[in-house]
């Protein structure tokens, strides 16, 4: 334990020499970053204030969002500032926060996304039963089950992390506290943490997607079965923005934490990176709110009684 005092901070290096796109690419970013908080603020807003919202589909909605301000926010703001001043200090302690809550994040989105994938599942195959099964209470316990074990879950991981002895370079070739980049700087042997982290990450993403795929086979099997076209395409548009989300998701994911540690390239790693940190949580409200009709009433309801209030 002592070897951990002779490292005080780490260094971000971020996205290295950008030969004069960095400005462009802080704009890029900030925009992209202000876009998101924006989105989720507003499906924050409209899942509160409109009654015809207060349903449990919303409510997991609105717990996403929720999830999606503060995901990006433990990883964007650093990641702004290595752009600007370049390389940037984090203390010891702000990366085992930064690693940490991002991980807790993503542990919940995972979590959500099978959440409600199974409110879905029930709405279109136990219609009679649905309101019975997915009731208040039982949404407010999945979601407080889903945050709880979310921030328990990377405890071990982090703890296993932290513990190896970082006593070389303190540079992370990264623009935030991830998993491999860290373990490239430690001095002692991380495959035990390696393992322990790969199967906790399997169980914590393999299950909820699992779950999501068992939804949707049997969703899909139930829409197949209803005569009308026009109620095919109404069960179908329920669920496509979330399947969207749930692709995009696991799919940068997966990219990612699929390949081994020692085999990924540091550039690709970046670049895949940005799509599930950054990228992707600008595109969930836009995909929610434009492909949602109830969410664009809504809105447009909010935004009507907002300007006539004004006016008066």
């Amino acid at each position: 334990m002592g070897n951990l005092t002779l490292i005080k901070e780490f260094l971000l290096l971020g996205f290295g020499s950008l030969h004069g796109l960095q400005f462009f690419l802080f704009g890029t970013f900030l925009g992209i970053y202000v876009m998101t908080l924006l989105g989720n603020i507003l499906i924050l807003t409209v899942t509160s204030c409109d009654r015809s919202l207060q349903t449990p589909m919303y409510f997991f909605l609105s717990n996403f969002s929720f999830l999606e301000i503060w995901y990006t926010t433990s990883i964007t703001p650093k990641m702004l500032k290595t752009l600007l001043s370049g390389p940037e200090a984090i203390s010891f302690a702000g990366c085992v926060a930064q690693f940490y809550f991002f991980g807790s994040m993503a542990v919940v989105e995972c979590f959500l996304l099978a959440a409600m994938s199974y409110d879905r599942y029930l709405a279109i195959c136990s219609p009679l039963r649905y309101p019975s099964l997915m009731n208040f209470h039982t949404c407010l316990w999945l979601a407080g089950g889903f945050w709880l074990g979310g921030f328990l879950t990377p405890v071990v991981t982090v703890t296993m992390t932290f513990q190896l002895q970082f006593c070389a370079s303190n540079e992370i070739d990264h623009f935030f506290c991830d998993l491999a980049p860290v373990l490239k700087l430690a001095c002692s042997d991380p495959k035990e943490v390696e393992k322990t982290t790969f199967l906790m990450a399997s169980f914590v993403t393999m299950v909820p997607f699992l779950l999501t795929v068992a939804s949707y086979i049997k969703i899909v099997v139930a829409v197949l079965r209803i005569p009308s076209a026009s109620g095919k395409q109404r069960a179908f548009s329920t669920c496509s923005s979330h399947l969207i989300v749930v692709t995009l998701y696991y799919g940068t994911l997966g990219t990612v934490y699929a390949i081994p540690t020692a085999t990924q390239a540091t550039a690709l790693n970046k670049v895949f990176s940005l799509l599930y940190t950054v990228i992707t949580p600008m595109v969930n409200p836009i995909v929610y709110s434009l492909r949602n009709k109830d969410v664009k009433k809504a809105a447009q309801r909010l935004l009507s009684e907002w300007m006539h209030a004004m006016k008066i």
